[in-house]
């Protein structure tokens, strides 16, 4: 069975012409090979060149924000993250830069979450420890946090994750670097990367997806989220639009009403956290289905607006809205009609039309990897280790994650289920649903 297969594949190679490849593989060709892998090789040579002509203005803005030496205010705001704390706490004391108050926020936990938190406060390790008796949800917490704050400058971090010691130096840089920004994302890849297949398969997508990604609409000026785990914010510019609104998806949330402001969105690439992602892939589903809901709430609906000619339109608002909601959206479903179109038209073919796929999307992955290692801040401590799984990563992506992200959209199209998440308690979720949040 398996010799016919190769045989009857191999006779499909030997016939291929060009015209052929293009009428099986236009998908591939004309969405995959040229934006994830063409447009971001020709941008990531940009951001290099960047990044040698302006070592002068790096060094001088480094230089003026030591000078100046503004108050940073580290909010951290969670439930059951006691066990946590300390460590985080010594890291940050680690730092590079120097000048920070620590504001915690413990949101209804039901551990030793209190009892951790008043001792660090008491110790002098925290400047503030404030606590929620009944949880409101992680954009609760952040605010009250906010409320407490008393630095120029905001930095959102989870207390599981953690940092290199001028990881808070990095990603104050960009706001001395140039006017305007009101927003900086650090750069967040998986700690637990060998714990599982699920984690392993995630630390590739963080580190051969997610940052370069990052790295490259943070060049092109569509940069759309700031990472929960690890953001900057002046304060001004946070409180000015009211903090975070009520979540899932509270991180892409505030990114846009950042952006509709006028503030410019940066990702700074050198400012290094580790976090731990779902160990199981039922853990990862539930948490993948929560981000993918939050795309359609916010960017279909709450914030449609950007997609609209008016007085406060700004086309990079457009773009950035547009290509997100394109290859993440439209682009879903357009998949689904290449697939129908295989079956229906190509039937005989099909087996071999999928077999060339998966070599061409890793293909593609192998050489993304190993040529786009040239343009990281830094390497991997174990790429050797992703490279034996980026055959897998067609799977991942191409199957289970469509998979989870067309449930997500078609929840939430329909159904309005972010509403129903228990992520945030379910009187936070009617609030925010009453309100169009």
């Amino acid at each position: 069975m398996i010799d016919k297969i190769i045989d009857n594949y191999l006779r499909f190679l030997s016939t291929l012409t060009p015209a052929d490849f293009l009428e099986f593989f236009w998908f591939f060709l004309i969405f995959e090979f040229f934006r994830y892998f063409l447009v971001e090789f020709i941008v990531l040579i940009l951001t290099e060149v960047k990044k040698v002509t302006s070592r002068k203005q790096r060094a001088s803005a480094s230089a003026e924000l030591f000078f100046e030496n503004p108050l940073v205010s580290i909010l951290i705001p969670g439930k059951n993250e006691g066990k946590h704390l300390y460590k985080l706490v010594n890291s940050l004391s680690e730092q590079t830069y120097k000048n920070i108050e620590i504001i915690v926020v413990d949101d209804g936990s039901d551990d030793d979450t209190p009892a951790i938190g008043r001792m660090l406060e008491k110790a002098g390790l925290i400047d503030v420890f404030l606590r929620n008796e009944v949880r409101g949800g992680k954009a609760s917490g952040a605010n009250l946090a906010l409320r407490y704050s008393k630095g120029k400058y905001i930095i959102h971090l989870d207390a599981d994750c953690s940092y290199d010691f001028d990881a808070i130096e990095n990603i104050l840089i960009p706001f001395y670097m140039e006017l305007g920004v009101g927003g900086v994302g650090g750069n967040v890849n998986v700690r637990n990367y060998k714990h599982s297949l699920v984690t392993t398969l995630q630390g590739v997508e963080y580190y051969n997806a997610i940052t370069i990604g990052r790295k490259v609409t943070s060049y092109l000026g569509i940069y759309r989220v700031i990472s929960g785990a690890f953001g900057a914010f002046r304060a001004d510019v946070i409180k000015s639009i009211g903090g975070w609104d009520i979540g899932p998806g509270l991180d892409g949330d505030i990114t846009v009403k950042i952006r509709k402001k006028g503030y410019k969105i940066r990702f700074a690439a050198d400012a290094h956290c580790l976090t731990s992602v779902p160990n199981t892939f039922k853990k990862l589903v539930k948490q993948r289905l929560r981000w993918d809901k939050s795309l359609i709430r916010f960017r279909l609906r709450k914030h449609n607006d950007v997609f609209k000619v008016q007085a406060s339109f700004r086309l990079l608002d457009f773009f950035s809205a547009f290509e997100n909601f394109f290859y993440n959206v439209v682009l879903n479903f357009k998949w689904y009609i290449y697939l129908t179109i295989m079956l229906t038209f190509y039937r005989p073919l099909f087996i071999n039309v999928f077999i060339t796929n998966v070599l061409l999307y890793t293909i593609m992955n192998y050489i993304k990897f190993l040529l786009f290692s040239l343009f990281r801040d830094r390497s991997h401590s174990s790429v050797s280790y992703f490279l034996i799984y980026l055959p897998c990563m067609v799977l991942y992506f191409g199957l289970f994650l469509r998979a989870v992200r067309t449930i997500a959209y078609l929840q939430e199209i329909f159904f309005k289920m972010s509403y129903k998440d228990t992520w945030n308690p379910r009187k936070t979720s009617i609030h925010a649903e009453y309100l169009r949040l």
